[in-house]
């Protein structure tokens, strides 16, 4: 009977440091929840001609990235679209600056206002997400969207 009872001892250890080490492994990160659209700085409501560009310079500016250029290219398609704003090609002709940027982990839109622009630095609207700038479909343009009529309504 003692035999028979010790032989269960690996056993049972080794039930035991496999659930030890379960219960230890790192959980699964969650899933980041959609990002709530902040909403627009009422002062640029009656903006009506819009420049876009990128953080590390213009559309024309040979030193670009191609996803910036992309970016830029992307962006000023889903204003048109809009309708709401007339692009412009030169930053002292506009009321709202469009900065954008892409990268493989991330896309940034950043809405900041002309008048004074580059002095302040300090952007008036921002959103960033995954794949957010992308040909075809820009997320980040339509957020903008979203709380620019927040902000007429």
């Amino acid at each position: 009977m003692r035999k028979r009872l010790f032989g269960y001892v690996p056993f049972i250890a080794m039930v035991l440091l496999v659930a030890a080490i379960a219960m230890a492994a790192p959980k699964p990160p969650k899933a980041k929840e959609p990002q709530a659209v902040p909403p627009f700085p009422g002062t640029l409501v009656n903006a009506r001609y819009v420049y876009v560009t990128s953080y590390d310079g213009d559309q024309f500016d040979p030193n670009l990235r191609p996803e910036d250029r992309q970016a830029i290219a992307t962006v000023q398609d889903a204003i048109q679209k809009w309708g709401k704003f007339t692009l412009v090609y030169r930053p002292d002709q506009a009321d709202i600056v469009l900065m954008v940027m892409s990268r493989p982990s991330e896309d940034v839109l950043a809405v900041y206002d002309a008048h004074g622009w580059p002095g302040n630095g300090q952007y008036l609207w921002r959103m960033m997400g995954h794949n957010g700038l992308q040909r075809g479909e820009a997320p980040l343009v339509t957020n903008l969207e979203t709380a620019f009529e927040r902000v007429v309504k």
